[in-house]
């Protein structure tokens, strides 16, 4: 029989929580998200609680908590201009990601402090990174509250997709090229080792079983 450790979540902190849940969900893609600030500057910050949400509209959802009762200046930034996008991150651009993290006045660039570089959007007034491997423009969508520190998920409607070069093949992005950069718990990322393919599903072992009672 397999041991387990046995954790009550009610006797948890809101810190002691985070440490479990992220350590738990491993690892999560990196939303790497531009917005522009009011003064016309590009607010640039990584979070990593960002999933697909639906395809037809193609909408995309990151969870962004709160600086005490205010909130983020991403996720301010998005609520006044209902632009945003978000960029995917190499694994080699782990240390730029990182130091993005980094809580700045609102008046400072986090692009022009590391000396990124920014290539004009399609759909949106918001500029996208260059360098990244994947960008989409998003328009802001809602804003839906969870919890008592009242984390906003963020929803956007993904209105065009730039891709790097070489990564699109036959309609799908090749994860082996791509390389994408995740986070795990702390202050740490990872790559994809592995790559596991099966092929496709189709009812097979319900059939099979289905046929093997008949």
């Amino acid at each position: 029989m397999t041991e387990y450790d046995s954790i009550a979540t009610a006797g948890l902190s809101e810190r002691d929580a985070y440490r479990l849940l992220t350590g738990i969900v491993v690892p999560r893609p990196i939303a790497w998200i531009t917005t522009r600030n009011v003064d016309g500057s590009v607010n640039l910050a990584p979070f990593s609680a960002f999933v697909i949400l639906a395809n037809d509209p193609p909408l995309i959802g990151v969870s962004i908590g709160r600086k005490g009762a205010s909130l983020k200046d991403t996720a301010r930034n998005i609520k006044r201009s209902g632009q945003f996008v978000v960029n995917s991150p190499h694994l080699s651009q782990s240390d730029l990601v990182h130091q993005s993290s980094q809580e700045l006045p609102e008046a400072i660039s986090e692009v022009e402090e590391l000396g990124l570089g920014t290539l004009p959007s399609h759909s949106v007034d918001v500029p996208r990174l260059d360098g990244a491997s994947i960008s989409m423009e998003c328009e802001f969508v809602q804003a839906i509250e969870f919890g008592r520190t009242k984390t906003e998920l963020i929803v956007g409607e993904v209105r065009h997709i730039h891709v790097k070069a070489g990564l699109l093949v036959d309609g799908k992005i090749d994860t082996a090229t791509l390389e994408p950069l995740g986070r795990v718990a702390g202050p740490r990322y990872a790559g994809i080792s592995d790559v596991i393919s099966h092929r496709m599903l189709q009812h097979t072992l319900y059939s099979e079983r289905e046929g093997s009672s008949a």
